[in-house]
């Protein structure tokens, strides 16, 4: 028994027990058909039919017909046949193309890559795992700050200017924002000497790895004069790329 006959049998038994309370005035047919996901006048033809031919009358008369969507059996064996003969090296992808290119082949991408995997031929990608993955935030205030810069035309009638915030992990509270003609170690450090001042020293700072003062090269480990100078006043600076513990920061 396939996964549809399963479905359809739990569709009748379900349709039978709500029908049944529906004439015992325990359950409105609107309610009976919001709980099957049809609408009331649906449910009321299925009754008519339950009524006038019994179980019978609830069969899918769809089932076991062929969908005339279906890719049609011969196409896909030809195709099958000339990747192997011919393409067994190409990608999926130029495979494809050339299909069409070059064998009148109209039948879509994903229905020939599926057809593929079904018959051994090509390996499914493996999954790729997240981008950036998320971490749990630190615990209280203070223990780690962002910072990162954003360059936009800001005001109106002024040319565009790079708008620096601060902010905390644990709350996303921020604690400073600035605007600067340009981003660049002495506005690092007017933010953060904001935020000190305002709210003492933090446990450590998080900066955008695409901003020169965090790292200067792509090596983790190897800072720049900002990184170097924050390590004397901070715990300690990773940039965001590097550290495993990266959450998230503004846009750049």
């Amino acid at each position: 028994m396939g996964t549809a006959s399963i479905h359809e049998g739990v569709r009748r038994m379900r349709f039978s027990d709500l029908l049944d309370r529906t004439e015992a005035k325990e359950l409105t047919q609107v309610a009976a058909a919001e709980v099957l996901g049809i609408n009331v006048r649906t449910f009321q033809r299925w009754a008519e039919r339950y009524e006038a031919e019994g179980d019978d009358g609830l069969v899918d008369l769809r089932m076991g017909r062929r969908s005339p969507r279906r890719a049609p059996e011969e196409e896909l064996e030809r195709m099958l046949g000339l990747y192997r003969d011919k393409y067994a090296d190409f990608t999926v992808k130029h495979f494809h193309e050339q299909l069409q290119k070059r064998h009148g082949y109209v039948l879509g991408y994903t229905v020939t890559k599926l057809a593929l995997h079904a018959a051994g031929l090509v390996r499914k990608a493996p999954k790729r795992s997240a981008h950036r993955k998320k971490r749990p935030r630190r615990p209280p205030p203070g223990m780690l700050l962002h910072q990162d810069g954003s360059r936009h035309g800001w005001i109106k009638g002024l040319p565009a200017m790079d708008l620096i915030v601060t902010m905390d992990d644990a709350t996303s509270e921020i604690y400073s924002m600035l605007l600067v003609e340009e981003e660049g170690t002495a506005s690092t450090f007017q933010a953060l000497g904001e935020v000190i001042g305002e709210h003492g020293l933090g446990s450590s700072a998080s900066r955008e790895a695409s901003c020169q003062q965090a790292w200067t090269t792509r090596k983790p480990g190897r800072s720049s004069q900002t990184g170097r100078l924050l390590n004397q006043a901070i715990a300690s600076l990773w940039a965001a790329e590097f550290s495993p513990t990266w959450t998230r920061n503004l846009a750049c």
